[in-house]
């Protein structure tokens, strides 16, 4: 099912490079449903020829351990790093540029905890182990190495947040548009 999900949102459709990449990191995680080893080591072997097949084609790389939700978007290919331990919720939106990994090199197993509808803009370094909320907006380029609150807007070099009450944006914008 996540499959058809996934491509009822990708926007290109089947001709989408992030579509292709989150399938082949789907194919990759599914694999850890097998007990047999033997299963798994001939999914880890498809797994991984796929993976790095996807990763010269698209310039993005998904750990395999990652934990990602439904309907997660990929809108435009290139550059795009997620993390092994990564998290990332529901109906996210990842551009170009992004890198969701670790902080520090003494470190290197924290990784960040992602929120449902997250909005994640062009060239955004979300760092270490932080917790975005839900409903965030990320701007292009911010670097996160602080945890964001539920609704909040994160932006700049490191990011500030910036606090916007209960509704989000949309929500706000469709309660005061309506009739």
């Amino acid at each position: 099912m996540a499959f058809f999900e996934d491509l009822r949102v990708a926007r290109e459709g089947v001709l989408s490079l992030g579509f292709w990449a989150l399938q082949v990191y789907r194919l990759g995680h599914w694999r850890y449903r097998f007990r047999s080893r033997l299963v798994r080591l001939a999914l880890g072997v498809v797994h991984l020829f796929l993976a790095k097949l996807a990763e010269m084609l698209s310039g993005i790389t998904i750990g395999v351990s990652a934990r990602i939700g439904r309907r997660l978007v990929i809108e435009h290919s290139g550059a795009i790093v997620v993390h092994g331990n990564a998290v990332i919720g529901d109906d996210c939106i990842i551009r170009q540029g992004v890198t969701i990994g670790n902080r520090r090199l003494d470190r290197p197993l924290e990784a960040p905890h992602i929120g449902n509808r997250v909005n994640i803009g062009a060239g955004a370094k979300i760092l270490g182990a932080v917790r975005i909320g839900d409903d965030v907006d990320i701007g292009a380029n911010a670097v996160v190495i602080t945890d964001v609150p539920d609704g909040a807007l994160a932006v700049g070099v490191p990011a500030r947040i910036i606090r916007r009450g209960r509704q989000s944006a949309a929500e706000h914008t469709r309660s005061t548009s309506a009739p």
